[in-house]
């Protein structure tokens, strides 16, 4: 095997890794040009339980919309043209629910537009001095997504490795 070869064979892996996390990147932050509103919910209250959910409508005509959450229908309306309007969602403690909104016009009553799922981690001690042992201690280690990072370009690196001294030893012999 000639040692350009070898080196293609080497490299490989350190090409799908640069290649493959901007691709996945722009696949996460990418959206539907077609959808007439998106949908965005945030933190649940661990006062009241209501999260908080945003639709925003895209088009420049009113959109119709209806607003699920666990297939049980929370709320129904329309957004007016570029505007936004907010509905609140009860999550009991410690549950999670799935949201979805779905666009309702006379071709097509009910088109998925975006779902998510809300969790409320609240626990009902939640405003109560706790005592301190039962506190949570902060983190303090390093970041695990570097950690997987450095994990995974250590694989690759072995992987090359072993590919290049297999491709060294393989033919063994000339023809």
């Amino acid at each position: 095997m000639r040692i350009a070869d070898r080196r293609t064979l080497a490299l490989l892996p350190l090409g799908a890794w640069l290649l493959l996390p901007a691709t996945v990147g722009a696949w996460a932050r990418s959206s539907d040009p077609g959808d007439r509103f998106t949908m965005s919910a945030g933190r649940t209250d661990c006062g009241s339980g209501q999260a908080l959910v945003t639709l925003r409508n895209q088009s420049r005509q009113p959109a119709r919309f209806d607003l699920k959450a666990d297939s049980a229908s929370v709320a129904t309306g329309s957004i007016p043209a570029r505007e936004s309007v907010t509905r609140n969602v009860h999550v009991r403690r410690g549950h999670s629910m799935k949201i979805e909104a779905f666009s309702v016009t006379a071709d097509h009553p009910d088109t998925l537009i975006d779902s998510t799922r809300v969790r409320n981690t609240c626990s009902g001690r939640q405003g109560r001095h706790l005592p301190r042992t039962s506190r949570h201690l902060p983190r303090t280690g390093p970041p695990t997504d570097l950690l997987a990072k450095l994990a995974t370009a250590g694989g690759l690196l072995l992987t090359g490795a072993a590919f290049w001294w297999y491709s060294s030893i393989w033919p063994r012999g000339s023809f």
